[in-house]
């Protein structure tokens, strides 16, 4: 560990913790592709549909999070919906992949930064590291990199659905309130088109633990205009879509 005055940028690079993703010794172990979503209860709702297997549950201080086993297009995949924010969607991510999550796909909603209709699919290049989680998987830097192979896989599954695609610079932050009108415009002059909480995080996690890891946005509120904050419907009519699209762009990596 290299000391220094500001704690989060104390990065050490020992793999081993005093509490392992782990430490439960559970009798467990994932399909390598693994579905990682935040998109409310979509997943839930999918999963009764198809009939999935509940292979397990992470079990928090306020919720147990079901891990289900489906088959998508002669694969098994691992489903999981993802807690909102860097930390907690981190930490269950790490605990994934102890278990044998290798290669993994994930979707959640972001504002946009710039004009951007509601809805519409994005994929992250690259993220801002204005959160904390990343801090403890990746030495201090100001950005960090989202893994190129799962971004192609991405790309090739929006091509065969007729989607087009553009790839985004994205600002990670733990400040869902405290995205001020002089943050918003430093963001979008730096670059940033959209707005999320968790991106930097499961990017330096994965990177971390040697798995592959990528993601897909769509848009949600607006913040494009600083006096004049939009809400709109927060994405809602682009989860179930989401979903479809994670399931088969994680067989493509």
């Amino acid at each position: 560990m290299i000391p220094d005055g500001i704690p989060l940028f104390e990065f050490d690079s020992d793999p081993r913790a005093v509490l392992e993703p782990t430490h439960e010794g559970l009798n467990l172990q994932l399909p390598k592709k693994c579905v990682f979503a935040f998109l409310g209860d979509a997943i839930d709702t999918y999963a009764a549909r198809v009939q999935a297997r509940t292979a397990s549950h992470f079990i928090s201080a306020t919720k147990r999070y079901p891990v289900y086993v489906v088959r998508h297009r002669g694969a098994d995949v691992a489903l999981c919906q993802a807690p909102v924010g860097a930390a907690p969607a981190a930490q269950l991510l790490d605990w994934l992949i102890g278990y044998g999550a290798r290669e993994i796909v994930s979707a959640g909603s972001c504002g946009g930064l710039v004009p951007f209709p509601e809805g519409v699919f994005l994929i992250p290049r690259r993220a801002l590291r204005d959160e904390g989680a990343s801090y403890h998987y990746a030495p201090p830097t100001r950005y960090i990199d989202v893994s190129a192979r799962a971004r192609r896989a991405i790309q090739e599954t929006m091509r065969a659905h007729g989607l087009p695609y553009q790839e985004v610079l994205t600002w990670s932050t733990d400040g869902f309130y405290r995205e001020t009108r002089a943050k918003v415009e430093a963001r979008r002059r730096e670059g940033c088109a959209v707005v999320e909480m968790e991106c930097a995080a499961l990017a330096a996690c994965a990177g971390f633990r040697g798995a592959i890891w990528g993601m897909i946005l769509y848009t949600a509120d607006s913040l494009a205009n600083a006096e004049q904050y939009d809400a709109r419907a927060w994405g809602e009519d682009a989860r179930e879509y989401a979903l479809t699209l994670c399931l088969d762009a994680v067989l493509n990596v």
